[in-house]
């Protein structure tokens, strides 16, 4: 087991920076996801870490110690890929004890780490099978076994789930997770999905454009987060983003929506926003679950408000409605029994003790 630090890490392609001077520290047993768009550099940074990419500049530790010009195979990590890589001509077992009877292993070593593999993955019936007979999530299974039976300092995880139907990929999730729980090794995860990210990590890593935007828990991220783009990227539906300006009226600040809609911010919001420019553009920020049907007993810093629907999603538990607010697209999240209809009228509340307030321009949170 061991932690794993980058310092400064820079990877170039020609002219092309594809990851630019990134600071992380993983800690021993923690569980840290990589997630972003596509060519954001996760997965650059995850093959330099596993040593399969050279760094342009920085370092890299693993356990303390500089790597940047150890091979892969000598960094003592195991590499589960998008692909799985199984050697097809190979039994199950035969695929998972390949790293150890390259490492000439005794036998009866190898036979206790295989099976104790194969328990823990529910794949004891399956390991005289050849890839071919296993179906995705099966094959899945037995490339984290591979990793798992070499016992290494660090797992890395390379978009494991991608290949999946949705059904499996909960599975999936859930399989790894309590892998983890279990065999507890540094684990560093990349994936695009937010949902794979949130679901897994004990802690998050937001990267954009080759940069990390924010590092927190999956809690810290939605509840908090720093900038436009983590609040629109976390969150699924994503983050409402409604064009306001800051006003007093009555003695109360309030966020002036259009001529006709403007919000009382509670006191709390009202006391962190006092010092903002009454003159810069700013952005509501509001996920959908804080705009529901009204409620005849509004709780304090609740505001009611009328809205004609666009378009209704019925989602079995819940509805989630879309109306527009001065030309800008919102989603909202109600109860199936609120009666809300395509085209129709609905009074809605938006609670504003979970607001955010984000600079338009620069797109930081303030």
């Amino acid at each position: 087991m061991a932690d794993v630090t980058l310092r400064k890490v820079v990877k170039k392609y020609d002219d092309v920076e594809a990851v630019r001077g990134i600071d992380l520290d993983i800690a021993d047993h923690e569980f840290v996801v990589l997630v972003g768009p596509s060519g954001c550099g996760k997965s650059t940074t995850l093959r330099m870490i596993a040593g399969l990419e050279d760094i342009t500049d920085g370092d890299i530790m693993i356990g303390g110690d500089v790597v940047n010009d150890v091979p892969p195979k000598d960094r003592d990590i195991a590499m589960v890929f998008q692909n799985y890589a199984l050697y097809p001509h190979m039994t199950v077992a035969e695929n998972m004890s390949f790293g150890l009877r390259l490492k000439r292993y005794p036998k009866a070593e190898i036979k206790t780490r295989i099976d104790e593999a194969a328990r823990m993955l529910d794949i004891v019936e399956l390991v005289d099978r050849k890839p071919k007979q296993l179906s995705g999530g099966q094959r899945q299974r037995v490339a984290m076994g591979r990793a798992i039976v070499r016992n290494p300092k660090v797992f890395l995880f390379d978009e494991p789930l991608s290949n999946l139907d949705a059904k499996l990929r909960v599975q999936m999730r859930i399989e790894i997770k309590k892998v983890h729980q279990k065999v507890r090794t540094t684990t560093v995860y990349v994936t695009h999905d937010q949902v794979e990210a949130m679901t897994l990590a004990d802690r998050v890593v937001v990267m954009n454009h080759g940069r990390i935007e924010q590092i927190g828990t999956p809690n810290e991220l939605y509840h908090n987060p720093a900038t436009k783009f983590v609040a629109s990227f976390i969150g699924s539906p994503a983050m409402n983003f409604i064009p306001c300006r800051l006003e007093e009226s009555g003695g109360k600040l309030h966020a002036r929506i259009t001529d006709r809609l403007a919000f009382p911010l509670p006191p709390k919001r009202a006391a962190r926003y006092q010092g903002v420019s009454r003159t810069d553009k700013l952005l509501l920020g509001l996920r959908p679950e804080h705009i529901t049907e009204a409620s005849p007993h509004a709780e304090p810093g609740v505001e009611n408000f009328d809205a004609v629907l666009d378009v209704t999603e019925p989602m079995g538990m819940e509805t989630l409605i879309y109306f527009p607010i001065d030309g800008t697209q919102v989603c909202g999240r109600v109860n199936p029994n609120a009666g809300a209809q395509d085209g129709a009228p609905l009074r809605l509340a938006v609670d504003l003790n979970n607001m955010h307030l984000l600079n338009e321009v620069s797109g930081a949170v303030i």
